[in-house]
């Protein structure tokens, strides 16, 4: 197949002047490279296309290709991650993972839970707060946990996140606001063990990829799978394999799978969730997605942890696509 790819490449920001924070859900060169070597690698003819900006530059030339594999992040506005499906989508152009309406909502975390609490999913109270006087609505019970409604890669969190007070409250709601120009999801603070599951396909076909625990190590900013954390995983951050012979890990990847399927994602991505003081899992967010550096990524880390090849795991996220886009052919014949 003619594989055309679109990403956001950090490097291209930072050289128009963007901030590091600004850039980080954006890829890395390193990232793009193992991507289309993959790609090849499966047989597959590789255009790189970039941002989305040069997608419609590209469409509008008249170029069209087999599939997409879209990871653009895109960079303003809370339905960012929606822009380029919905253009493809527009031209009728198959691509990889979810589609403009999944993407829209899953960014927005304060909406995703409120999808899923009407699917009984378990995640914790949770408060959307778009101005200060929202602030009068939050009743507690401390600790609570704030961070932006619509933002990835642990920006916005840090070790203020967790909030013990009426006063801190409004001083980190306050900051955040400020900073991230978009609303403040305030929910209640899960003080357990941390889990990310990855998952493969599609509705009914999802199955569970595997479950890393997200240990924090000496030095890391406490209590929060955090920005600072996260920039420097290598040395702050342990990503344990856990299996679910453990109750808390089978309940973890349950609940991930069934909010997969809720919310309507598709191919591959990530479910975060948090045990609270009792010990059960909650969701936390979901990343339909998700990175896909070899190395530094959290689902292809944990297919390696699973014994899954980097390109084994591509080929499951083209094959899964594919199987989407000939089952739409065949139910509108």
């Amino acid at each position: 197949m003619l594989i055309g790819l679109t990403y956001d490449l950090r490097d291209e920001y930072l050289a128009l002047g963007y901030g590091e924070e600004e850039t980080a859900e954006f890829d890395r060169a390193e990232t793009i490279d193992s991507l289309a070597d993959a790609l090849i690698g499966l047989g597959h003819t590789v255009d790189r296309i970039g941002r989305g900006h040069a997608l419609v530059a590209r469409l509008a030339r008249g170029d069209r290709w087999d599939l997409v594999f879209n990871i653009c992040e895109g960079r303003v506005g809370i339905a960012r991650e929606a822009q380029v499906p919905a253009v493809l989508d527009l031209f009728e152009i198959p691509y990889t993972f979810s589609d403009p309406v999944v993407m829209g909502l899953c960014l927005h975390k304060g909406l995703t839970k409120t999808i899923l609490r009407e699917h009984s999913i378990p995640t914790p109270r949770s408060w959307t707060v778009e101005r200060l006087s929202d602030l009068a609505e939050i009743s507690g019970p401390w600790p609570l946990f704030a961070k932006p409604i619509a933002e990835g890669t642990g920006k916005g969190i840090s070790d203020r996140s967790r909030i013990d007070s009426a006063d801190q409250l409004e001083s980190t709601v306050g900051r955040l606001l400020e900073s991230f120009r978009q609303g403040v999801l305030v929910e209640t603070y899960l003080p357990g063990r941390e889990f990310t599951v990855g998952l493969l396909g599609t509705g009914d076909s999802t199955t569970v990829l595997g479950t890393l625990e997200i240990v924090l190590l000496e030095g890391a900013e406490p209590g929060a799978y955090s920005y600072v954390n996260k920039e420097r995983c290598e040395e702050l951050v342990e990503y344990r394999l856990v299996t679910n012979d453990d109750p808390r890990v089978a309940a973890a990847e349950s609940i991930a799978r069934r909010a997969w399927i809720a919310l309507g994602c598709r191919d591959a991505g990530r479910v975060d969730l948090r045990c609270d003081a009792a010990g059960s899992p909650q969701f936390m967010e979901v990343n339909p997605l998700a990175g896909l550096h070899p190395h530094h990524s959290d689902l292809p880390m944990l297919a390696t942890a699973v014994g899954m090849p980097y390109e084994e795991l591509i080929d499951r996220i083209v094959t899964s696509a594919n199987q989407r886009v000939a089952g739409r052919a065949i139910e509108t014949r």
